[in-house]
């Protein structure tokens, strides 16, 4: 899995119930796309809704914008106040489960800038992150991603609350902190999301 995307959209005001139901009616699609490997619909906060998706290789990726959960997003104009923002993302490491879990309802974006010159540390130390973070049973999914943008962040999902404070108190999130001042070009900026509708690889 080396490639994904992350939506944001605004709904409009008094629209909310509709786009989370939007999101939901596009599961089944979704898991009709062999080639996409995970798919998170999300409300980051009042009003406003994402997607983080993963895929097999560039090409599912493609076969996932010309497929109708993209072409049922153009067609909602009238849900959203503008167009998605879709940021293209390079996965540096994953964690997904191998058996079927609980439904996950809780989820997590962290994104920061590398300092400058440090881009190659920040991407190793995503990368070693992988074996603490698959120590966490209740932490369902993980993903290490650098975006189109340059920016840097971790993407998760929980199955509620206890297993999400769990990983924010753990050795990950305590090892960023610790090397924050050298490695990072900006406080991290952190989102706490609840989780509507999820495709998992299992």
């Amino acid at each position: 899995m080396t490639t994904g995307l992350l939506v944001r959209l605004d709904a409009r005001a008094g629209k909310e119930r509709e786009v989370e139901q939007f999101l939901k009616s596009a599961l089944p699609l979704v898991e009709e796309e062999l080639g996409t490997r995970s798919w998170f619909a999300v409300r980051f906060g009042k009003g406003e809704y994402g997607i983080f998706d993963t895929f097999l290789d560039d090409a599912a990726l493609e076969d996932h914008l010309q497929g109708p959960v993209n072409m049922a997003l153009e067609r909602s104009n009238d849900l959203f106040d503008s167009q998605p923002r879709v940021q293209k993302v390079e996965v540096l490491a994953d964690k997904l489960p191998v058996n079927p879990m609980p439904p996950d309802t809780k989820g997590l974006l962290l994104t920061f800038k590398a300092k400058a010159g440090h881009e190659t540390e920040v991407e190793q130390f995503l990368r070693e992150a992988k074996p603490r973070v698959m120590e966490e049973p209740n932490t369902t999914a993980w993903f290490a991603i650098r975006t189109e943008e340059g920016e840097y962040g971790i993407f998760d999902v929980f199955p509620d609350n206890g297993a999400r404070f769990v990983h924010l108190v753990g050795r990950v999130p305590r090892e960023l902190a610790r090397h924050s001042m050298a490695m990072l070009g900006s406080l991290p900026e952190l989102h706490l999301v609840n989780v509507h509708a999820e495709k998992l690889g299992v």
